[in-house]
């Protein structure tokens, strides 16, 4: 039977954070969405589109949330959304295995309309876990139409369809069932006199709320053994322990540097390899079109250099980084980091959800600070677009890498080479995260006075990891996307570097004249000219930081490429480096201004180029009194 054309229908997906919200979303519209901000807000919104056999659907995800209580902006964007007259239908995703706490947002968006669907996700865990749901009992309970899914299972998304055409078909003809009438606009004084009890009736509502889901869940839930989720928390009790919370993060994180250590060293030489070959041939093109000189020298061994060097270091580390932190996020561990530090950044009057915009920026800071979206104070979400900075995005992983391995692993090889190297990484690391919680104090204590906020920090069950999603997120989502970001920064700054060293003045070229210049300023925090000029060159991306040392010190017109560690370290040790100048430069790396990626994320987060100042202001001050500090204490001891 042909399709007939239908008006095209607008489905709000609602639920709780951690339901499979938005692998619904994901499963049905593909990769027909898009993605913004909801209008005056910075909270994301995802749009998309999908056909089904009756119509055609808009899809809106709206934001998780636990309540529509307009408690924080999620809340806000939720409830707003839900009151107003832009959808058609409400899809509420909601867990299997925790049933009754995600019930209480299904009653408050009853409370606004009838036009609902409830789809109950990851029904394979609530079998797994001995959990029984009499769906239609639920169903007839609720007044609602229901359907059970496993969305990560695409297969099982067909029932949803059916059901959702089902359910649309019968509310068009039966128009009655619509949004409910809001109430009448009420006086000043009527609107006074509930604004004082606002907070009374909320409470009130929210008891009768839980009371009437846990009625329905004992109607419509069996259960096949009642500690069904007693493995969840022997795991928890070990991994959000006060004993071995703390020491398994550690080692954990550590083990994933090890990994990324290990495994990309063989494949980072072989790109670069490959990427470099290709230089000569692009060369030989240019002279083939008879190309100018100059033109050859500045798109070839300038911009073209400069991009093959940010790939090669950059590409093999973040294919092997990014879906090892995707994992721990898919299989619900991130949660339990948040859990563990939530303490510690309440004792500095931050907000915990920190903890998880501070692992976003071990990608990327650009990426973390966008991920400061999650708090709900503006105070908290100030102090942790600062001090995201602290921890070492990939782009500075290289230079960290490579001081250790040159200057203190010393004559280890193979696999204790790797585990001495991700040891000393994950002090550094630790190092930062340290400087956080300082800094997150003092500014909380000087220009971001406030109290700290609570959160609602769900731990959700552990799940088996999902092979696709995990290649998908990390490779399209993440690494890509932070290499593309690079790339676009990283040309033009080959192309600036290019012409510093080679234009001449005074028979030396200006990169020399300016390391020159900074060379007395760079001594005192135990570094040198050259150093600090190539940190200056690296804010387009931090990847060319080592490059440009080594293009400097020997004196040449483009970036050289070193491939044995022995050979560049005999490089800086005839420049009069030591160990002291290594471990000067690895924390002036980590605590230096942000690149100009991230920069300009915070400019466009905080809509304030002051705020923007202020977060490349404070690392840099603090990273130099750091390295002044190291020098002072070397001089003290005679090194």
């Amino acid at each position: 039977m042909e399709r007939v054309k239908q008006k095209k229908k607008v489905v709000a997906i609602a639920g709780n954070p951690n339901v499979g919200k938005s692998t619904v979303f994901n499963g049905l519209t593909g990769l027909h969405q898009h993605t913004g901000n909801w209008p005056g807000k910075t909270v994301v919104n995802a749009r998309g589109y999908f056909q089904s056999k009756s119509y055609d659907y808009t899809l809106v995800d709206l934001p998780g949330t636990y309540s529509l209580m307009a408690n924080s902006q999620e809340e806000e964007i939720a409830r707003d959304y839900l009151q107003s007259t832009a959808y058609d239908v409400v899809v509420a995703v909601c867990d299997a295995t925790c049933l009754e706490r995600n019930l209480n947002l299904v009653l408050q968006i009853l409370a606004l309309t009838d036009r609902v669907l409830l789809c109950v996700n990851l029904m394979d865990e609530a079998r797994r876990k001995g959990i029984h749901i009499d769906l239609e009992a639920l169903s007839k309970t609720l007044g609602i139409p229901v359907a059970a899914v496993s969305a990560r299972k695409k297969k099982t998304l067909a029932v949803l369809v059916e059901v959702l055409d089902s359910s649309v078909r019968k509310w068009e003809e039966a128009p009655q069932a619509a949004k409910k009438t809001k109430e009448a606009p009420q006086g000043k004084e009527e609107t006074k006199r509930k604004e004082a009890h606002k907070h009374v009736d909320e409470r009130q509502k929210a008891a009768r709320l839980i009371k009437r889901a846990e009625e329905i869940c004992k109607e419509t839930v069996t259960l096949e053994r009642e500690n069904y989720n007693a493995c969840d928390r022997k795991i928890d009790h070990i991994l959000t322990g006060k004993r071995l919370g703390y020491p398994l993060m550690i080692l954990l994180l550590m083990l994933v540097f090890w990994l990324t250590m290990a495994g990309a060293n063989y494949p980072s030489k072989l790109l670069s390899q490959g990427l470099f070959w290709m230089q000569d041939k692009l060369y030989l093109g240019f002279e083939r079109l008879g190309s100018p000189q100059w033109l050859q020298d500045i798109l070839v061994l300038g911009v073209y250099r400069v991009l093959a060097w940010v790939v090669s270091v950059m590409l093999p580390p973040m294919l092997i980084f990014f879906p090892l932190f995707t994992f721990l996020e898919d299989v619900g561990y991130l949660p339990r980091i948040a859990y563990n530090m939530d303490k510690s950044f309440q004792r500095c009057n931050a907000c915990g959800k920190q903890a998880l915009t501070m692992a976003m920026g071990f990608g990327c800071n650009a990426a973390g600070v966008i991920g400061c979206r999650i708090m709900d104070s503006p105070r908290e979400r100030l102090i942790a677009i600062i001090t995201n900075h602290f921890v070492p995005c990939n782009g500075k992983f290289p230079t960290l890498i490579m001081m250790i391995s040159m200057f203190f692993v010393g004559n280890a090889t193979g696999v204790f080479h790797s585990a001495v190297g991700a040891f000393l990484l994950t002090l550094m690391i630790l190092t930062g995260i340290l400087m956080t919680f300082l800094v997150s104090a003092l500014l909380s204590k000087t220009i971001l006075k406030g109290t700290a906020s609570g959160f609602i920090l769900e731990l959700p069950s552990y799940r088996k990891p999902q092979t696709g999603k995990i290649i998908v997120r990390s490779i399209f989502d993440r690494t890509l996307f932070v290499l593309g970001r690079a790339v676009a920064v990283a040309a033009p700054a080959g192309c600036i570097i290019w012409m510093l060293a080679n234009l001449t003045w005074q028979g030396q070229s200006l990169l020399e004249a300016c390391a020159l210049f900074l060379d007395p300023f760079g001594r005192l925090l135990g570094l040198d000219g050259v150093i600090l000029i190539a940190f200056i060159l690296g804010l387009p991306a931090n990847e060319i930081v080592v490059p440009v040392m080594i293009m400097t010190y020997m004196a040449k017109g483009r970036l050289v490429e070193i491939e044995e560690l022995s050979r560049l370290k005999e490089v800086f040790i005839q420049h009069g480096w030591t160990e002291v100048t290594a471990l000067c430069t690895m924390v002036f790396s980590l605590m230096h201004w942000p690149c100009a990626t991230t920069l300009w994320t915070i400019k466009k987060e905080t809509g304030s180029i002051r705020w923007m100042m202020v977060a490349a202001f404070v690392p840099t001050v603090l990273g130099m009194l750091c390295c002044f500090m190291i020098r002072c204490i070397s001089l003290c001891f005679g090194m």
